[in-house]
């Protein structure tokens, strides 16, 4: 069974009292333990795309649904990392990483200890009682990334998660997100991103999904047959790029 199926998916939002479509018939499924990335123009439909897909928002027309079942409104199952890391600054690093299991309902003594797991796992400790003020960014999207791990999710979505980090902090990021993949031991195993940078998502997805400029359509489903680790001067690393990049062109 897929974990998710979109079929001919439209979305509009009201601008204006005009109705401006974002999306236009977008159709594909995902399979359990996949790694996907969404590429295509500004202003594509991406992020809706994702929002979708976590259930914070609702399709205009179309069906979505996770193993099987229609999406009826937030999925619990997934969690989302945003590009602004989306911290509240006058809570410190562990009490962000709990601020969502408390919404779930676990007790104060639950919520410690899962926070101080995953502020270990995403390299971390040290500094729980830090707060983002005091953290470079690269930190930051860590204490981001442990929020949405902590829930255990079983759907990761990242919306543009490196793009506002140096590149030696996206680079050293990326390879500790396919780690936690890879890490049986972790509850998420499927991870949807979003990325501008197309050369990210051949070194990171086993699938490319790319979308067309606004509204936003499917326009090619891209399979990454490339062992890992990948290299970026791969020569067919740069020949998969050239190719989503001649597609969006």
């Amino acid at each position: 069974m897929d974990l998710l199926a979109l079929q001919k998916v439209f979305k509009s939002f009201r601008q204006d009292r005009v109705l401006m479509p974002v999306l236009k018939e977008i159709s594909f499924h995902v399979q359990e333990g996949e790694f996907i990335a969404l590429v295509g123009p500004s202003g594509c439909g991406k992020s809706t795309l994702l929002r979708l897909l976590t259930g914070l928002i609702a399709p205009t027309e179309g069906d979505v649904r996770y193993k099987g079942k229609k999406m009826p409104s937030v999925n619990l199952e997934s969690a989302m990392v945003f590009q602004s890391f989306g911290l509240f600054p006058w809570l410190s690093v562990q009490e962000n990483i709990e601020l969502g299991l408390e919404a779930r309902g676990l007790s104060e003594k639950d919520r410690r200890e899962r926070a101080i797991h995953f502020i270990d796992k995403v390299g971390l400790d040290g500094f729980e009682e830090a707060y983002p003020r005091e953290l470079s960014g690269g930190m930051k999207q860590r204490v981001g990334l442990a929020r949405a791990l902590a829930v255990e999710p079983k759907l990761l979505c990242m919306d543009e998660p490196f793009s506002a980090l140096d590149a030696l902090t996206s680079l050293t990021l990326r390879e500790e997100v396919l780690m936690l993949w890879e890490d049986k031991s972790m509850a998420v195993n499927t991870i949807i991103m979003v990325t501008h940078i197309i050369e990210e998502a051949v070194l990171m997805a086993d699938r490319v999904l790319v979308l067309s400029p606004h509204p936003g359509t499917l326009i090619s489903d891209i399979p990454i047959n490339l062992t890992r680790p990948r290299d970026k001067n791969d020569p067919a690393v740069s020949k998969l790029t050239d190719h989503i990049f001649s597609l969006m062109a």
